[in-house]
């Protein structure tokens, strides 16, 4: 969001997610992650998670030294999700510490309006109102396009969106808005309201005609190789391959995971593979159609 209003240089600090565009990866991290680390599977990371929460300890270390050295005059947090990244109340005392108060803006958008909102936000913030709104304007303008396009399409495909893999979780918050604007029914799923853990059963009472796997902050390339995996997961994503022709994976790391302006490219990626009609190729770096002959292979280079 920061780079797309041409602020990039201003950057002082960095979330360990924060990896678009390329040009933000040079600026000091300032959390390290205390779950998720690499060669972690889902299960993995969701147990780690459960005990974690349950003992009341932080899933995040915030580098308070690299923070103070950076001297922030605004600090962009969330208060969306407790698993994602430190909260405001992670921040209070570091920021208390800090020898000039710098202003805390705390984003927590549900909806694909909240996220644009946002933006504003962010750009009044940092005394750039003009980009604010261009941007602003841009995206609403992205989103009517697309609506305007697959308005009247029929029929509306029951479309199931998967956040996570071992155990499942059914994508909510934006994600069902942006499947309705991108011509489908959401199921199990709710706008608005955050994501749930269900079960294959709940998957097949569904009736889904599409199903989309995009595990939280996943790329196409690490999803693949997690449902290739050995046992019970591996075994139930290649019986779901046999029964439900119409499986993607999505890039949700890029376009529907986190609450900022890409959620519009994942709004168009959505009607790209939901309407064929469109007749736009898929670009497989973004998505791919899941076939059992590829869960069979080794795993994605």
């Amino acid at each position: 969001m920061v780079a797309a209003l041409g602020l990039a240089d201003r950057l002082v600090g960095i979330s360990h997610e924060c990896d678009f565009p390329a040009s933000v990866r040079h600026v000091p991290i300032m959390i390290d992650p205390l779950v998720g680390k690499e060669g972690d599977t889902g299960g993995d990371i969701d147990r780690q998670v459960k005990e974690l929460v349950a003992s009341g300890q932080r899933l995040y270390r915030l580098n308070e030294d690299a923070l103070y050295r950076a001297r922030p005059d605004l600090i962009l947090t969330q208060d969306l999700c407790h698993v994602c990244s430190v909260t405001p109340d992670q921040l209070t005392r570091a920021v208390e510490s800090l020898h000039d108060q710098p202003q805390v803006l705390t984003l927590s958008p549900t909806t694909l309006d909240g996220m644009i909102h946002d933006v504003e936000r962010i750009a009044e913030a940092a005394g750039v109102v003009a980009k604010g709104q261009a941007l602003a304007q841009e995206l609403r303008r992205r989103v009517d396009h697309v609506r305007a396009e697959t308005h009247r399409t029929r029929p509306r495909p029951r479309v199931l969106c998967l956040e996570w893999l071992d155990p499942l979780y059914v994508a909510g918050h934006w994600v069902p808005e942006m499947v309705e604007l991108a011509g489908g029914h959401n199921v199990l799923g709710s706008q608005d309201t955050p994501s749930h853990e269900t079960t294959w059963q709940a998957v097949e009472a569904a009736q889904p005609d599409v199903i989309l796997i995009m595990p939280c902050g996943y790329s196409v390339e690490r999803t693949v190789n997690e449902l290739k995996l050995g046992g019970p997961t591996g075994d139930a994503w290649r019986r779901a391959c046999e029964q439900w022709p119409n499986l993607y994976v999505v890039d949700a790391a890029s376009f529907f995971s986190r609450p900022g302006p890409r959620l519009i490219d994942g709004v168009e990626l959505l009607a790209t593979i939901l309407h064929t009609a469109l007749d736009q190729p898929l670009d497989p770096a973004k998505a791919i159609k899941l076939e059992a002959t590829t869960l069979a292979t080794g795993c994605a280079s």
